[in-house]
This record gives structure tokens, sequence and C-alpha cells, in this order.
């Protein structure tokens, strides 16, 4: 039996016991570890795990997308062509190795450290930014990325 079939077998009478959800509900949750895409520019490339959000499903629907590459301190953004509105848990303070939307600028912004606005240690965004996930491997590794290097963004 795969997945698929456990999970219309279990969508159809089991109630979660402790009145929550319906087993499949939770089940489908645990299955669907989000969406994975991958960010590659001329010396190095990054996975990132994103949650399902508006953002990130209006996202993967103009993927794949090549930008030009822009940095502000330790944060790499670029255009997508996306534009979407301010979501109601949007942040401005994230960790870094945050996938994030600035809905201002319509971009990609990639935050691994301090940016000049950051207050100490923290990754300060521009302005309030809509959270899609967080990279998979060593966010550092965007120090690599120039300003002017071609980006590419795809999904797995």
């Amino acid at each position: 039996m795969n997945a698929f079939t456990f999970t219309r077998i279990m969508s159809h009478e089991l109630p979660d016991p402790s009145g929550g959800a319906p087993l499949a509900k939770n089940f489908n949750r645990l299955l669907n570890m989000g969406m994975q895409i991958r960010i590659s520019w001329p010396s190095g490339q990054l996975t990132a795990t994103l949650d399902e959000t508006p953002t990130s499903k209006a996202l993967a629907e103009a993927l794949p997308l090549s930008a030009s590459a822009s940095t502000w301190g330790e944060e790499v953004y670029f255009d997508t062509g996306v534009s979407v509105a301010l979501e109601h848990d949007a942040r401005q303070v994230v960790d870094p190795g945050t996938v994030a939307f600035w809905t201002e600028g319509d971009a990609l912004a990639l935050p691994y450290g301090p940016t000049p606005i950051s207050r100490g240690g923290e990754s300060r965004l521009a302005s309030p930014c809509n959270v899609l996930g967080s990279f998979d491997g060593d966010p550092r590794l965007l120090s690599t990325v120039r300003d002017g290097d071609p980006v590419r963004v795809e999904l797995m």
C-alpha cells in the first residue's frame, strides 16, 4: 500500500483520539515536508525547503526564473517578477538562512547574517517580508554571491 492509498483510507472515518483534526490531515502534514527549490549562481548553489504559503505558491508558479543578484550587507536579493501582498505573519527580523519575500521589491530576500540596519548580529531585512522557509545547507555560502551575478531559482 502506498502513502496515497493509506491517506485515502485514513481520511474516511478515523478521527484524532485527542479531538483534533482527522488523522489523515495530520498524516498529510507529515508527508508534506514542503516544496524544495534550488538557488544557483556561478560559484555555488543551495537548496531550500519552503512552507506552503500563498507567496510560496505564487513563486512556484513563476519558476524557473533567472535574475541578477544584489547584495546588502549579508543579504542577497533579486527580482522575481512575482507580485504578492504582505502576509499577516510577515517579519523584519529573521534567522540567518531564512528564505523571505520582500513584497515592496517583488524580490526574494536571502539573509545569511547582519544587514546595514541590523542591531547586533541579527538579520534585519529592509522592511517586513513574507517568510517562505529556510535553506537546507549553510546559508553562509551566499557570501560567494556578487552584485550582478546571474541567479537561477528552480523547483526540485
